[in-house]
């Protein structure tokens, strides 16, 4: 075997994937395996979190996704973390992934991310996951990075606030092109994947847009745009298109926040009872 066999691939400096996670890169919402598992180690309860994520799905399905509701789940998105030690919850991310997550990711996804790091390019994924579970899935993926929703961390542990926005929408778009800058990539020679017309923005900021996954207004856009569509679903979950693929991340956000908030009121009704 020669040299040239053996040598690496040349990095690409100025082109880079970016993947959203849910529904794209996994099946599912990350964030509602991250809470079933804090569930598991009674952070709340089965019931709470059924609970909340059904209204959070009926809002869905019947409402729409406005500021002001942007704005409640920006203020309340982590709350159920707050006080946990980051390197508590961290490390539960890390026991999460291997419980539940990691069998729940896309081989054709995880094909497609493989590829681009082939080529030499950089790899991130781009979610409105909590960044610190994010960045857990790329490492155990072997990718780049992760760019994901921050929380305020304050003596090593969360305050239950969030810093700046939730990384959703226009959001994720703002977020690519600071990297973009910082990394000094070439955005026209980029390719952004996701399921969800939420994210436009994004896939309208790189010069190669792959629909993976889609839902109903993201397929139609992408047949519009010449985009290229790429769906790992079959049987049942393939005739799930019609439904928003955005129900899952919206109905674990209420779910998440409003059982760590009953949590907090069962903990405060007990502790008034002693007294």
């Amino acid at each position: 075997m020669s040299d040239l066999d053996v040598r690496p691939p040349v990095t690409d400096l100025s082109s880079a994937a970016f993947f959203d996670v849910d529904n794209t890169l996994m099946q599912g919402a990350s964030i509602y395996w991250f809470a079933r598992g804090l569930a598991a180690r009674r952070f709340f309860t089965g019931r709470d979190l059924l609970k909340f994520a059904w209204q959070q799905a009926h809002f869905r399905l019947h409402g729409k996704e406005n500021h002001d509701h942007i704005a409640d789940i920006k203020q309340s998105a982590l709350a159920f973390v707050a006080g946990r030690r980051v390197d508590e919850v961290v490390g539960m991310c890390e026991e999460i992934f291997d419980e539940l997550i990691a069998r729940r990711i896309w081989s054709g996804a995880r094909d497609l991310a493989e590829r681009h790091l082939d080529r030499g390019e950089r790899v991130w994924l781009v979610t409105a996951t909590p960044v610190e579970l994010a960045e857990i899935i790329a490492r155990r993926l072997g990718l780049t990075g992760a760019l994901g929703t921050v929380a305020e961390i304050q003596g090593g542990r969360y305050t239950g606030r969030l810093i700046g926005d939730i990384m959703h929408g226009a959001a994720k778009a703002d977020a690519v092109r600071a990297l973009a800058a910082s990394e000094g990539l070439d955005l026209s020679t980029c390719t952004a994947y996701s399921d969800s017309s939420n994210d436009l923005p994004m896939l309208s900021a790189v010069g190669h847009a792959v629909a993976v996954n889609p839902d109903t207004d993201l397929r139609r856009h992408a047949r519009a745009n010449g985009w290229q569509i790429r769906d790992f679903r079959s049987g049942r979950k393939a005739a799930m298109l019609a439904l928003p693929t955005a129900i899952a991340a919206g109905a674990v956000a209420g779910a998440v926040a409003g059982g760590f908030a009953l949590r907090r009121r069962s903990q405060s009704r007990r502790v008034a009872s002693r007294e």
